[in-house]
């Protein structure tokens, strides 16, 4: 039980046992006595262990953050097998956290829902906020997930697009340059007739919206 929470038992003149550090403990009181003693723990997501999984697949490391003591998390963390996790933090500790990851040269996705989590989500370079969470959270993202359910496969799914997106930039990119670098000097040097050059170019451009038409196709849970 945290020292604050016995000092101010002991303030009013309410004598209670000394518990053992656990999950988070709700004290009843009548007459100065204390009658009864909840323990409030944490339930885990039905998703939140495949969700992990399925970022390690990827070969991305899972940390959690909270502010809940060391015994919850830890045990959290065990059952969903994350790769490491920090317990006890204070808001601004959370921000401090993400910026010595990103000074290990670490890329940094925080995923979070509340007031708590705004300045670490900004800080991040890719900041997720639950759709269900605190407008502050929300308005301190790169992303904003708003389904109904809040489930975790939408940030599965969100980052298996953007990485196809990014690949059709980069494959659309080269089609482009290709053609700059190599059919336009041609044309100028005479080494290919121009109508032939705007034909290639028009091929060119049919091939970049073909190209990202075949991001339909895609899978997006993988």
């Amino acid at each position: 039980m945290h020292t604050s929470t016995i000092d101010f038992l002991r303030k009013n003149n309410i004598v209670v046992q000394k518990f053992e550090k656990t999950d988070t403990l709700a004290f009843l009181a009548i007459d100065d006595e204390n009658v009864g003693v909840f323990q409030i723990d944490d339930s885990l997501r039905d998703d939140a262990e495949q969700f992990i999984e399925s970022l390690q697949n990827r070969n991305i490391k899972t940390v959690m953050i909270t502010g809940d003591n060391r015994k919850t998390a830890e045990r959290i963390a065990k059952k969903i097998n994350l790769d490491a996790f920090e317990s006890e933090v204070m808001p601004d500790k959370k921000l401090d956290i993400v910026k010595q990851y990103q000074q290990q040269g670490k890329t940094v996705a925080m995923v979070g829902d509340g007031i708590n989590d705004a300045p670490a989500l900004t800080q991040a370079d890719i900041g997720i906020a639950i759709g269900s969470g605190q407008d502050i959270a929300l308005e301190s993202d790169d992303v904003v997930l708003l389904r109904d359910n809040d489930n975790l496969d939408a940030i599965l799914t969100t980052m298996t697009l953007s990485n196809a997106i990014f690949r059709k930039i980069r494959q659309n990119l080269g089609w482009a340059f290709g053609y700059n670098l190599l059919l336009i000097p041609l044309a100028i040097l005479g080494l290919m007739h121009p109508v032939l050059a705007e034909i290639a170019m028009a091929l060119s451009s049919v091939n970049v919206v073909t190209n990202s038409l075949r991001l339909r196709k895609i899978k997006l849970l993988v």
